[in-house]
């Protein structure tokens, strides 16, 4: 689970400050589907960087899992997302050299401690999300080699090689068409649940969120509703 508390941020713009996120607290909780919705500039990827642990905010808590995340210094939030968060970017940004399964077993080199010891279940487990997100047949293949769909259930894979309890999703389907991104939303929200997740989804994409299992609205960086469950 994560809740986020009272937070707000704000960035330095010459004599003064801009409030990027202000006084906005959330809950999501495992197994659920959390969109958050709002015009560009309302503060929605700012508040998911700060889930993330990429940012820390002014004030307010971020407890991850009932670990206030924000006590934590750079190192140890950087253990903290390898251990507990999986991050889906907009952009898959996948390493052109690398297959499909390879894109997620490099993530077993990335400052994990005794990662050469795990190297077959890392295999294992790469091959288990491939199959997951419906590419065991491309798992092979590099990303020139893959349609814009399929990078982004690799990329949504990859983030989930770790096995998080929570899982940050940014714009999935900005760059794919009506039908791919529907697509791409039917795996998160089945993974989610598979995996009991707590997802947390930035998206611009209205039709998809009645399937959301919550929906919140974000203008000028604060929450203008609170979560409110949705119809499936």
């Amino acid at each position: 689970m994560i809740r986020l508390d009272n937070i707000t941020l704000t960035f330095k713009d010459g004599d003064t400050r801009i409030t990027a996120v202000d006084h906005v607290s959330l809950t999501a909780h495992p197994g659920t589907v959390t969109g958050i919705t709002g015009p560009s500039g309302s503060g929605k990827s700012s508040l998911l960087a700060v889930a993330a642990t990429l940012i820390t905010p002014d004030s307010g808590q971020v407890l991850i899992d009932d670990f206030d995340a924000t006590t934590l210094n750079p190192a140890e939030a950087s253990d903290l997302r390898r251990d507990k968060i999986g991050i889906v970017f907009q952009q898959p940004n996948l390493i052109p050299s690398l297959t499909a399964l390879e894109q997620l077993e490099v993530m077993n080199e990335l400052g994990a401690r005794h990662s050469r010891s795990k190297r077959a279940e890392v295999s294992a487990r790469a091959a288990e999300l491939i199959d997951a997100v419906g590419l065991s047949e491309h798992g092979d293949k590099r990303p020139h080699q893959l349609s814009g769909g399929q990078r982004q259930r690799v990329n949504i894979a990859r983030a989930l090689m770790n096995d998080p309890s929570l899982l940050l999703v940014d714009e999935p389907t900005s760059a794919l068409d009506q039908e791919r991104g529907a697509s791409i939303i039917d795996l998160i929200l089945h993974l989610t649940d598979e995996l009991n997740t707590s997802t947390l989804l930035v998206t611009h994409d209205l039709v998809h969120l009645p399937r959301m299992h919550a929906v919140v609205h974000m203008v000028d960086g604060r929450l203008t509703e609170q979560p409110a469950v949705v119809p499936a």
